[in-house]
């Protein structure tokens, strides 16, 4: 189904903004309006296009158009779960300040230790590293069958504009991932060597619902409705409510619902008044919470309704796991746990009324991360899912202190037949075998013995001799 979208950079919007699409909804008859799974906003009965004064900064993308890939973010994550210590919520938004053209490309900006976000489920995928201000940069375009980690990190600053190159190269068709890599190399920007693969900790999916502690004297709200549904004059009156709190921006989530931040102690009790009033349930259980589900589809609302009533009934524990429900020809990349594929009808008896039925697949090590996923069941009855993800949940609870190394091991690992690090003595950048340096035209798996005598660090210029080594590590 085609449905109106509004793209919402990084899932971040301002109550102002916000009062604004409710008040355009409002004035085209609608009632209610939901959130997509890349945190953009959605209109499940339609928006009718509005003339630019009206629409004003405000990027909609209507049905059939191909121009609405948005930017997700884990700027919902930051202070309230997990997170790389160097890494702000004011980090987060001046960079997505860069961001002045509407990207043509899916793009994710993550924190790797937060579980609320997808990392790679974008097209071009910024992950923190462990330096601050530095980036891992995974790539896979439309057309690429695997994902490709670029050389070197990227700096803070210089992500908009390595992004734009790569939409620029994109459109005069390279032929060969080493091609984008080398333009991109070509560019002046302000590179840093890898010199440790990206680390994934494995973290459990956390509750977001509810009123929450932020620091000593604030609080978050995080609000889920189960049908995605959320009343427009509900949201008007919040918006004024944040006004009146002073809070600056309202963040959405991937998984259908919303964050706000910043709650001031001394007006928690106006909030609360205010849900108890428009009878908002926030005390929904994670077994709610850890669905993805597409928008405005009737049959994967109900089975959901019925997996999680059922799963419900028996008292299974699925912490820390994740379900999505698609259909079999979904476009794009999993990010959950657990996913049920709906199976085609086969066409021939299309005029013959037949049991639906479905696959069941799990991520590696029940982490979505590792963006490998196991076909458990094949061809399974609706009425025999709840016992397949009964049978999935204890798999992963018996397999989790296993798993969590696991993972650990693989996503450090990698085979080279050498490896020597080498670090320079005046700027402390380090060379790293592995990785090579494409910003001065090293191949990958050259040796630091191998380099050019008038070899120099990349950052500060030093010549080769100023380098140390650190490390050797034969695989």
């Amino acid at each position: 189904m085609e449905l109106t979208r509004l793209i919402v950079k990084g899932g971040v919007i301002s109550p102002g903004e916000l009062r604004e699409i409710v008040n355009m909804a409002m004035d085209q008859g609608l009632e209610a309006l939901s959130f997509g799974s890349r945190q953009d906003i959605i209109f499940p009965k339609g928006f009718e296009n509005n003339t630019p004064e009206k629409i004003g900064k405000h990027h909609f993308v209507y049905p059939n158009e191909k121009s609405g890939n948005n930017i997700v973010s884990s700027y919902v994550s930051t202070d309230i779960f997990p997170n790389t210590t160097w890494l702000t919520g004011n980090k987060f938004l001046y960079i997505l300040e860069q961001f002045k053209e509407q990207p043509k490309l899916k793009v994710n900006i993550t924190d790797p230790k937060q579980q609320l976000v997808p990392l790679f489920t974008g097209h071009i995928n910024f992950i923190a590293s462990h330096h601050e201000d530095y980036w891992f940069l995974y790539v896979r375009l439309p057309k690429w069958d695997k994902m490709e980690l670029f050389p070197v990190l990227i700096y803070s600053w210089d992500i908009g504009k390595i992004y734009y190159e790569i939409e620029k190269v994109l459109q005069e068709e390279p032929d060969t991932v080493d091609m984008i890599f080398q333009l991109m190399g070509d560019l002046d920007t302000n590179n840093r060597t890898i010199d440790q693969p990206l680390k994934l900790p494995f973290y459990p999916f956390p509750y977001y619902e509810g009123m929450n502690k932020l620091g000593i004297d604030q609080y978050w709200l995080g609000l889920y409705w189960r049908n995605n549904l959320y009343d427009l004059e509900f949201l008007k009156e919040m918006c004024d409510l944040c006004f009146d709190c002073k809070i600056g921006k309202i963040c959405i989530t991937p998984w259908k619902s919303f964050i706000v931040k910043g709650i001031p102690k001394d007006r928690k009790l106006d909030w609360e008044k205010f849900l108890g009033k428009k009878g908002i349930n926030v005390r929904h259980s994670l077994l709610e919470l850890n669905w993805h589900l597409p928008v405005a589809t009737e049959w994967a609302l109900n089975l959901k309704t019925f997996l999680v009533r059922t799963l419900d009934q028996f008292d299974i524990s699925t912490y820390g796991l994740t379900f999505g429900i698609s259909d079999y020809n979904r476009d794009g990349h999993y990010f959950t746990s657990v996913v049920i594929e709906k199976n085609e009808s086969p066409k021939d008896l299309e005029s013959i009324k037949i049991r639906d039925t479905f696959n069941v697949l799990h991520a590696k090590n029940f982490d979505p991360n590792t963006r490998e996923y196991i076909v458990h069941a094949q061809d399974v009855d609706k009425l025999e899912l709840p016992n397949i993800l009964i049978e999935l949940s204890k798999k992963y609870f018996s397999e989790l202190s296993n798993s969590v190394l696991e993972f650990q091991n693989t996503s450090a690992k990698k085979e080279v037949k050498a490896q020597d690090i080498y670090q320079c003595q005046e700027c402390l950048t380090v060379y790293n075998s592995e990785f090579g340096d494409v910003t001065q035209g090293i191949e990958k798996g050259t040796l630091f013995e191998h380099l050019p005598e008038d070899y120099c660090c990349p950052l500060c210029e030093a010549p080769k001799d100023s380098y140390i080594k650190l490390t050797e590590t034969t695989v």
